[in-house]
Protein backbone atom coordinates (compact mmCIF):
# COMPACT_ATOMS: atom_id res chain seq x y z
CA UNK A 1 0.00 0.00 0.00
CA UNK A 2 1.51 3.16 -1.15
CA UNK A 3 0.79 6.49 0.34
CA UNK A 4 0.87 9.58 -1.74
CA UNK A 5 3.04 12.45 -0.58
CA UNK A 6 0.05 14.85 -0.47
CA UNK A 7 -1.88 12.50 1.74
CA UNK A 8 1.08 12.07 4.01
CA UNK A 9 1.59 15.84 4.24
CA UNK A 10 -2.08 16.37 5.14
CA UNK A 11 -1.87 13.73 7.85
CA UNK A 12 1.26 15.28 9.35
CA UNK A 13 -0.28 18.73 9.24
CA UNK A 14 -3.46 17.54 10.98
CA UNK A 15 -1.44 15.85 13.71
CA UNK A 16 0.67 18.95 14.23
CA UNK A 17 -2.34 21.23 14.49
CA UNK A 18 -4.10 18.95 16.95
CA UNK A 19 -0.93 18.68 19.05
CA UNK A 20 -0.61 22.45 19.22
CA UNK A 21 -4.20 22.80 20.34
CA UNK A 22 -3.60 20.47 23.29
CA UNK A 23 -0.16 21.81 24.28
CA UNK A 24 0.16 22.43 28.04
CA UNK A 25 1.75 25.87 27.68
CA UNK A 26 -1.16 27.41 25.87
CA UNK A 27 -3.96 28.85 28.04
CA UNK A 28 -7.36 27.42 27.33
CA UNK A 29 -10.34 29.74 27.15
CA UNK A 30 -12.36 29.55 30.32
CA UNK A 31 -16.11 29.45 30.27
CA UNK A 32 -17.55 32.48 31.97
CA UNK A 33 -19.69 31.53 34.92
CA UNK A 34 -22.54 33.90 35.53
CA UNK A 35 -23.86 34.30 39.02
CA UNK A 36 -27.42 33.15 39.47
CA UNK A 37 -29.99 35.88 38.97
CA UNK A 38 -31.07 37.68 42.08
CA UNK A 39 -34.20 36.26 43.53
CA UNK A 40 -37.02 38.79 43.74
CA UNK A 41 -37.75 40.02 47.22
CA UNK A 42 -40.37 37.97 49.02
CA UNK A 43 -43.87 39.22 48.50
CA UNK A 44 -45.59 40.10 51.72
CA UNK A 45 -49.31 40.13 51.43
CA UNK A 46 -51.42 42.20 53.71
CA UNK A 47 -55.14 42.35 53.59
CA UNK A 48 -56.36 45.85 54.16
CA UNK A 49 -60.04 46.13 54.88
CA UNK A 50 -61.50 49.53 54.38
CA UNK A 51 -64.58 50.19 56.38
CA UNK A 52 -66.95 52.59 54.76
CA UNK A 53 -68.97 54.72 57.09
CA UNK A 54 -72.55 53.58 57.33
CA UNK A 55 -74.91 55.54 55.13
CA UNK A 56 -76.78 58.26 56.91
CA UNK A 57 -80.11 57.20 58.30
CA UNK A 58 -82.74 59.11 56.37
CA UNK A 59 -85.89 57.71 57.93
CA UNK A 60 -86.42 58.84 61.53
CA UNK A 61 -87.43 56.27 64.10
CA UNK A 62 -90.56 58.19 65.09
CA UNK A 63 -92.08 58.13 61.59
CA UNK A 64 -93.98 54.93 62.28
CA UNK A 65 -96.16 52.86 59.96
CA UNK A 66 -98.92 54.39 57.87
CA UNK A 67 -102.23 54.94 59.68
CA UNK A 68 -105.30 52.78 59.16
CA UNK A 69 -107.19 54.78 56.56
CA UNK A 70 -110.98 54.74 57.08
CA UNK A 71 -111.89 54.91 53.38
CA UNK A 72 -111.15 51.33 52.37
CA UNK A 73 -113.15 49.65 49.63
CA UNK A 74 -114.90 47.46 52.16
CA UNK A 75 -115.83 50.45 54.39
CA UNK A 76 -117.15 52.46 51.42
CA UNK A 77 -119.33 49.54 50.28
CA UNK A 78 -120.70 49.06 53.79
CA UNK A 79 -121.53 52.80 54.22
CA UNK A 80 -125.25 53.59 54.55
CA UNK A 81 -125.44 56.39 52.03
CA UNK A 82 -123.61 58.97 50.00
CA UNK A 83 -123.06 61.25 53.01
CA UNK A 84 -121.38 58.45 54.98
CA UNK A 85 -119.13 57.63 52.04
CA UNK A 86 -118.24 61.32 51.71
CA UNK A 87 -117.26 61.51 55.40
CA UNK A 88 -115.06 58.41 55.07
CA UNK A 89 -113.34 59.86 52.00
CA UNK A 90 -112.77 63.21 53.74
CA UNK A 91 -111.31 61.55 56.84
CA UNK A 92 -109.02 59.39 54.68
CA UNK A 93 -107.86 62.43 52.73
CA UNK A 94 -106.93 64.31 55.92
CA UNK A 95 -104.89 61.34 57.15
CA UNK A 96 -103.19 60.99 53.76
CA UNK A 97 -102.32 64.69 53.62
CA UNK A 98 -100.82 64.53 57.11
CA UNK A 99 -98.78 61.42 56.24
CA UNK A 100 -97.64 62.94 52.94
CA UNK A 101 -96.42 66.08 54.73
CA UNK A 102 -94.30 63.94 57.09
CA UNK A 103 -92.88 61.94 54.20
CA UNK A 104 -92.05 65.04 52.17
CA UNK A 105 -90.15 66.46 55.18
CA UNK A 106 -88.16 63.24 55.51
CA UNK A 107 -87.32 63.20 51.79
CA UNK A 108 -86.23 66.85 51.87
CA UNK A 109 -83.91 66.27 54.84
CA UNK A 110 -82.52 63.12 53.29
CA UNK A 111 -81.72 64.90 50.03
CA UNK A 112 -79.92 67.64 51.96
CA UNK A 113 -77.78 65.02 53.67
CA UNK A 114 -78.90 65.95 57.16
CA UNK A 115 -79.93 63.24 59.54
CA UNK A 116 -83.43 63.90 60.79
CA UNK A 117 -83.89 63.85 64.50
CA UNK A 118 -85.43 60.74 65.82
Amino acid sequence: MRRSPARLAALVTALAVSACANAPGRPRPQATVRPPPHAPPPVTQRIVRLRAPPPPKCVPDDLGPPPAYPDTDQALRAAGGAADRYQLLAAGRLLRDERLAKLEEVVRKCRQGARPAG
